[in-house]
């Protein structure tokens, strides 16, 4: 057993995200002990450590916080950050990313993708990921060969379109081919790793890329093999009301009540049903700006998520989610980056969108969240999200040893702007933390108790 020391931050337990403050943990001399199967047996004071011919691994004065979870990310947008399109989110798909992710058809393209996309989430502290893929299998096969040779966690599945602009043409497949694919790809990666999705690090989703890159056909194919694959474990992951003139389009072709429908099975005229759903507990909508207050209620009906991606929509200029009105509807939030219309890789500079966005909220609406609230949201909800709360999102014993360490003295003034702080306001020293750390506090990143290294062949 190995025991790693320094400053321990969590949200403990299984809190709603109003109660997050109440479980938050700060230990500042604390320590995570894990054993040899990579899971927590010992989470707190170091002094009352009950190992005490562990190994220790004393990162004081570092912090050991949990690994954070995103669950929206693009990856064969991975060079697109910061791509200028002229306009908002269509324009931006035909001009910018349409064209980029046409370029992943190269075989050699892909796998150089796949090894800086996971590199890069090592970086950053991404431990867990929920990935739109690329529209290639060979590209999603190194994605998914890449993430079990480095030991990340990742959920991803090919983005399916059958429709869509002539930008996108390399993108596009008929509706046999498309469903043909997504079938083969479940077979073949869900939780390849371990044989059990159980214990997997990796998983397979089905990822039409939004309504408006597929046809109702398409939909109630889709929810048929769905409907098949839900209880082995697999994935369902998609847009939903992210910009205006996205969903008048959805409804004006559609001709549904509302954007949601199209996922619920309720694609034909008028919002009949007309397929199976393919909302539930293991489907996680990304953006969500525009909702209706029905379409809330019946994600929280179904268990079905919100990814949350707040400098995507900044980029974009979609619109803020009402937080308050959102989060009170019984919906999990969790943080997305959304990269690359999200131009930021590191949840936390997400989580420093999200607390000002929010601040800026008109009237009643605005909200100042707390630091536990942040952390929640890019970690425990992350874990909830994505129905893995059992094994990852807190250290707390009995969970598996996905964590960071963070040493401040790495980055310029963050050591200094924290000294200034008393260690025992737990609320102040984290909200400073997580909104003042670059990725050049993030010095070790572990995975199920084993430290994990952008080459995986080389020693960390």
């Amino acid at each position: 057993m190995k025991a790693y020391r320094g400053h321990l931050m969590h949200v403990r337990g299984a809190p709603m995200l109003s109660d997050a403050r109440e479980h938050l943990v700060s230990e500042p001399d604390g320590v995570l002990v894990v054993d040899d199967s990579g899971r927590i047996v010992y989470s707190g004071e170091y002094r009352r450590m009950p190992t005490p011919d562990a190994e220790v691994v004393d990162h004081r004065p570092g912090f050991l916080v949990p690994g954070f979870v995103d669950t929206h990310i693009h990856f064969p947008q991975t060079y697109c950050t910061d791509s200028y399109g002229g306009g908002q989110l269509l324009d931006w798909l035909e001009r910018c990313i349409f064209p980029a992710e046409s370029k992943l058809a190269d075989p050699e393209y892909a796998q150089v993708a796949a090894r800086n996309f996971g590199a890069r989430r090592i970086d950053v502290g991404t431990t867990t990921a929920l990935v739109f893929g690329s529209a290639f299998p060979h590209a999603q096969d190194a994605l998914f060969a890449e993430s079990i040779s480095l030991g990340l966690r990742t959920i991803s599945g090919r983005g399916i379109q059958t429709v869509g602009p002539e930008s996108a043409a390399a993108l596009i497949t008929d509706e046999a081919t498309a469903i043909a694919l997504t079938g083969e790809e479940i077979s073949r990666w869900h939780a390849a790793d371990t044989g059990d999705s159980s214990t997997a690090l990796v998983h397979a989703a089905v990822v039409p890329r939004f309504a408006l890159s597929v046809t109702a056909q398409t939909l109630g194919a889709l929810g048929e093999i769905y409907d098949g694959v839900r209880d082995a474990g697999v994935y369902f992951h998609s847009h939903l009301s992210e910009n205006v003139a996205e969903i008048d389009a959805v409804r004006s072709i559609y001709n549904v009540e509302h954007y949601l429908d199209t996922y619920d099975g309720k694609f034909g005229a008028g919002s009949a049903q007309a397929g199976k759903t393919l909302l539930g507990r293991r489907s996680v909508l990304a953006h969500a700006v525009h909702c209706e207050s029905a379409e809330l209620a019946r994600m929280a009906d179904t268990e079905t998520s919100i990814s949350h991606c707040p400098t995507s929509q900044l980029f974009l200029g979609s619109g803020t989610m009402p937080w308050r009105r959102t989060t009170t509807s019984g919906v999990t939030v969790a943080m997305g980056t959304d990269v690359s219309a999200g131009d930021e890789w590191l949840i936390p500079r997400v989580l420093n969108d999200s607390f000002k966005v929010h601040m800026s909220e008109p009237g009643d609406a605005a909200v100042s969240l707390s630091a536990a609230e942040l952390l929640f949201s890019a970690t425990l909800a992350g874990a909830r999200a994505l129905d893995l709360e059992e094994r990852i999102g807190n250290l707390d014993v009995g969970k598996e040893a996905d964590f960071l360490v963070l040493d401040p003295q790495r980055q310029p003034l963050l050591p200094q702007m924290l000294a200034q702080i008393d260690v025992e306001d737990s609320d102040r020293l984290l909200f400073s933390l997580l909104m003042g750390m670059r990725e050049q506090a993030i010095t070790r990143v572990y995975v199920q108790g084993r430290e994990v290294c952008a080459q995986a062949s080389q020693p960390c």
